[in-house]
């Protein structure tokens, strides 16, 4: 059987595997992309890699993510991650919309999920993990994308949408890049350049509404207003930006905590698209040369086309099983199931030395099916 994952390497990456060098201590940042329902195909690989190849490092890990991806770093930073994972995996199969649910009634879903995850993970275990240092990525509005009323945002985002076609760097017209980061060491990505940022340290009294803000996607939940340490406003998706996390993760261009090492990514597709207003932009790919020290583990082609319906669990499912979620729920229990060999093929690749003559360079990787 052909296998079920693909591997993909920037050139240092490459490189470094190649000569064998490739085990806990070599990985200094996680990344974790936006997609919604996507992350389930992922739920096996994180139980792993976090409870068992993970876990016994020392030195500190940097985790970094928007909306979903943020959530699953938040996640596995429990004292526990293969409980934590549990519980975060049964609140999320449990969400029931109905059709067309209101603005409230989504946010209200959302939240109660968010909550039984901090509760499972504990803030205050998250915060202050011994090597595991979370990093979440948002976005500050500017202007009507700072509105929750459907007629200033839908005009709002259309034209974000049509200056982006021209260019990527025009988002930063309607949105701030916004970071919310662990203070007890500062990340290497803390001052990634394309877009003005913000840096705001995390607490207690700010991780949950950065948590949720990470995964507000517009028009469908209402943005997450001033939040604790943030510059007062209105905070959504951090995936509008940061959809699949298209970052300089190691080049920091002010020198602050530079890495040697690899940033780990288990990503959910062989498709790499930079932001969220990108998925039907044909020509934009990302920026291979901020992925020189990446290391990323999908599922290969062939697998996909093996799942049910031939495809990764998405937020299309609410509307394919509209007023059938028992038909969903097995249907994404089947897919997290099977989610199980890229698990084992990947502690495989690493265990036999098979990694080396697996990983492919990342800037042969498609960013468009």
């Amino acid at each position: 059987m052909p296998s079920s994952i693909a591997l993909w390497a920037g050139g240092k990456a490459f490189s470094r595997i190649k000569q064998g060098k490739i085990g806990p201590d070599d990985v200094k940042i996680i990344a974790g992309a936006a997609g919604g329902p996507k992350w389930l195909i992922l739920n096996h690989l994180d139980r792993t890699l976090f409870s068992s190849w993970l876990n016994l490092r020392k030195s500190p890990l940097f985790m970094v993510g928007s909306s979903i991806g943020a959530w699953r770093m938040a996640t596995v930073s429990a004292k526990n991650p293969t409980e934590a994972i549990d519980c975060f995996q049964d609140a999320y199969l449990d969400q029931v919309f109905g059709f067309h649910p209101p603005m409230h009634k989504v946010n209200r879903v959302i939240e109660t999920v968010l909550d039984k995850l901090l509760e499972s993970s504990g803030i205050n275990d998250i915060l202050s993990h011994p090597w595991y240092r979370l990093n979440i990525m948002a976005v500050r509005c500017k202007g009507m994308t700072a509105s929750d009323k459907k007629a200033k945002l839908a005009p709002a985002l259309a034209m974000a949408a049509l200056g982006n076609t021209v260019a990527r760097k025009t988002l930063g017209l309607f949105f701030e890049r916004t970071l919310f980061y662990d203070p007890r060491d500062i990340p290497p990505f803390y001052a990634m350049n394309g877009f003005p940022i913000r840096q705001v340290p995390l607490s207690t009294e700010n991780i949950k509404p950065a948590l949720m803000a990470s995964g507000s996607v517009p028009l469908l939940m209402p943005g997450v207003k001033d939040i604790p340490g943030a510059p007062p406003g209105v905070y959504r998706d951090g995936g509008i930006i940061d959809y699949h996390m298209n970052i300089n993760f190691m080049n920091n261009p002010d020198g602050l905590n530079k890495q040697d090492g690899i940033t780990l990514f288990p990503h959910y597709s062989p498709q790499f698209v930079p932001g969220w207003l990108d998925k039907k932009i044909f020509w934009r790919g990302p920026d291979f040369s901020f992925m020189d020290q990446v290391l990323m583990i999908t599922p290969a082609k062939e697998f996909i086309n093996r799942l049910p319906y031939g495809k990764i669990t998405d937020r299309s499912d609410f509307t394919r099983f509209a007023g059938k979620d028992k038909e969903r729920v097995e249907y994404w229990k089947t897919v997290i199931d099977m989610g199980r060999q890229l698990a084992d093929e990947f502690m495989e690749a690493l265990e036999t030395g098979k990694i080396e003559e697996m990983i492919r360079p990342i800037s042969t990787m498609p960013y468009k099916g």
